[in-house]
């Protein structure tokens, strides 16, 4: 079976009639950022703010008219909107957020998320968030992996993962999986080398319909690895993501301390407790005479968590290991488990779980894991 190319998809949107203005989506310009790989289809649908909960029938039923092409597995159809797409209020920056799915997800088998996050990119955020996951797991935990960086997806290469989701029914994704973690990222369902041109409310829209319709099943924590900075995206993940907490990452200069600090408040402020900052770069070791450098300065992000009250949860080394062993597909944690940068994870992993039992428990802390 020919696999469905976009033309094909573009052509049975136009039987999608918009009801209030008689005539169909593609002609009104309302579909936008279409993308095809491998029989799974994503594309957004742009109307006016107040028309978003209205249109969610419209949505569907665009969906089920591309479900229906034959060579389509799944379709994912974000219904967005531009908020006063010529400014904002006196000449302000233009504002925008998704419709639809304005309320916060609903996630029942999913226990806790943590978000790790970082104020800039470039900090090893994805590195850590992947090991974190992977030290989590081997706790005993049930964990789930999203990757919500749609611009710059990076799991299925740190995971070693390739090939597509798949559907069951058509409508909903089974979870991609590897040394035991679940994941998801929109680098399963686009080509790899294929540039994602999608702008902010049709990211959230794609992010929110990618972690509503996967079967994560029972799961003790997500992580959830946040795109850098602290823009739309970041900002409304933080508020339709029912999140339990954060963890921030930062190399230990200045500049990357600055922007820890704005992403750290952002949580603050939307009411998202922060576990914890980790410092990554800390410290580097030469392998050959045994001395330590601190190329990117040391105990930076130490120092900050305690003039911010946040908890310091540890830090991890610049070493050629990690690097090489994220881009292997096979994370440190389990590909050199007895190495110091895989304890260093694990006792991090040890400390943010501490912390979700005690959010979880209303600040009476649960029973103390050890590893054997």
């Amino acid at each position: 079976m020919a696999d469905v190319t976009e033309a094909q998809v573009v052509d049975a949107l136009k039987r999608i009639v918009d009801p209030d203005k008689n005539a169909d989506i593609v002609s009104l310009g309302m579909v936008s950022g279409v993308v095809v790989k491998n029989g799974h289809v994503a594309f957004a649908i742009e109307v006016e703010p107040e028309r978003g909960q209205a249109l969610e029938p419209l949505r569907k039923a665009a969906e089920e008219v591309v479900h229906k092409l034959p060579g389509v597995l799944t379709v994912t159809a974000a219904l967005t909107a531009e908020r006063n797409v010529h400014g904002g209020p006196k000449g302000g920056a233009p504002q925008s957020a998704p419709q639809g799915h304005s309320d916060m997800l609903s996630m029942p088998g999913v226990k806790s998320i943590v978000a790790v996050a970082s104020g800039k990119g470039g900090v090893g955020k994805s590195t850590t968030a992947t090991n974190l996951a992977m030290a989590l797991a081997q706790l005993g935990l049930k964990v789930g992996l999203f990757d919500a960086d749609i611009y710059g997806p990076s799991m299925p290469r740190m995971l070693g993962i390739s090939g597509e989701p798949v559907s069951p029914d058509g409508q909903s994704l089974l979870p991609m999986e590897n040394y035991g973690v679940k994941c998801m990222s929109i680098g399963f369902l686009v080509p790899e080398d294929s540039p994602i041109i999608w702008r902010g409310p049709m990211v959230m829209g794609a992010l929110q319909q990618l972690l509503r319709d996967v079967r994560w099943g029972e799961l003790d924590i997500m992580i959830i690895d946040m795109p850098p900075g602290t823009g739309d995206t970041q900002l409304t993940m933080s508020q339709n993501v029912p999140l339990t907490g954060a963890v921030i990452v930062s190399t230990p200069q200045d500049i990357a301390l600055l922007d820890a600090r704005k992403g750290l408040n952002m949580f603050r402020k939307v009411d998202v407790p922060v576990l914890g900052l980790i410092e990554n770069m800390s410290y580097y070791v030469c392998p050959k005479c045994g001395d330590e450098a601190h190329i990117f300065g040391h105990g930076g992000a130490k120092e900050e968590a305690a003039r911010l009250s946040a908890e310091f949860l540890g830090e991890v080394p610049l070493d050629i290991e990690i690097r090489k062993t994220s881009d292997s597909g096979e994370p440190i944690v389990v590909s050199k488990p007895s190495s110091p940068h895989a304890k260093a994870y694990r006792d991090i992993a040890k400390k943010v779980w501490d912390k979700v039992q005690t959010i979880q428990g209303g600040g009476k802390k649960g029973p103390k894991i050890t590893f054997e």
